[in-house]
């Protein structure tokens, strides 16, 4: 559920800062966007670095993955080699089904092991409270009181952002009260609110809308996916040719996602920075 993970991981990095603070043991103090080495291409969710240097890796999920265990090891390796230091790792789950993942592998000679978080175990009354809209939002997948009247307070703090930031509050609420089949509940509420009607009526339950959110979300996750790829190849340049020249910069510089992870398998072979860049 590609929207769902977009959703949620704009607002883990954006607003929710109490949600991270409870999931990380510790306020996080900037993120870390990387590209692990590649034996296979191991793309991550999220990875932290909290207010005490330790690391945090998240992954999120909406459905049991029977093979988390294998990759959750994989990932915590691939950190490893690449920052020398071993992370955190939590799973959030979020799925409707219940959880069912495994959180462990084990073997004669070795034991591995990370948590994994049903979202409906956190308290959202407490993120209700929070002062932080991402807080507010994440709420809606964890346990409430009273679903209706979280719904009724978080689309009320919506409503008093200006008309761009309520846009995409509000879409991104629609996205994760699906996951609790809580969407008519939602839209109910915000029609409440004059300033959602437009909306309503022209963009949040029709398919550009939610088309046009995932796409603009979705270019911003290819950007950072490049700017990572990019970041990681000067590293390796930098180990195995020392500081890379101006001339080199520039040839790196308009190179596709595609491109710069050929350039990390031929810097295996290549001799120099001309061979390789040639």
């Amino acid at each position: 559920m590609q929207e769902y993970d977009v959703a949620l991981k704009l607002l883990l990095r954006g607003s929710a800062d109490q949600t991270m603070r409870e999931l990380a043991g510790s306020p996080i103090q900037r993120w870390l966007d990387i590209e692990l080495p590649k034996i296979q291409n191991l793309r991550l969710d999220l990875l932290a670095e909290t207010a005490d240097q330790n690391l945090v890796h998240l992954e999120l999920q909406s459905t049991n993955d029977a093979s988390m265990p294998l990759r959750m090891a994989e990932y915590c390796l691939g950190i490893f080699r690449l920052l020398a230091r071993f992370p955190r790792q939590l799973v959030l789950y979020a799925g409707e089904a219940p959880l069912r993942m495994e959180t462990e592998l084990r073997a004669p000679d070795l034991w591995f092991r990370y948590a994994v978080i049903d979202m409906r175990t956190l308290d959202g009354d407490r993120l209700l409270e929070s002062p932080h809209l991402g807080d507010n939002v994440i709420a809606i997948l964890a346990r409430l009181r009273d679903h209706r009247d979280a719904i009724r307070r978080i689309v009320q703090r919506i409503a008093g952002l200006p008309v761009a930031e309520s846009e995409t509050a509000l879409g991104q609420l629609l996205v994760l009260a699906g996951l609790r089949r809580l969407e008519e509940a939602v839209e109910q509420e915000a029609r409440k609110m004059p300033i959602f009607i437009d909306i309503l009526e022209n963009k949040v339950l029709g398919r550009e809308f939610r088309r046009g959110l995932q796409e603009g979300e979705l270019k911003g996750e290819l950007k950072g996916e490049l700017k990572g790829e990019l970041t990681i190849l000067r590293r390796q340049i930098e180990k195995r040719f020392g500081a890379i020249p101006a001339w080199a910069e520039e040839r790196l510089a308009g190179r596709t996602t595609a491109e710069l992870e050929d350039l990390s398998v031929r810097l295996l072979d290549a001799q120099s920075l001309e061979e390789l860049l040639k």
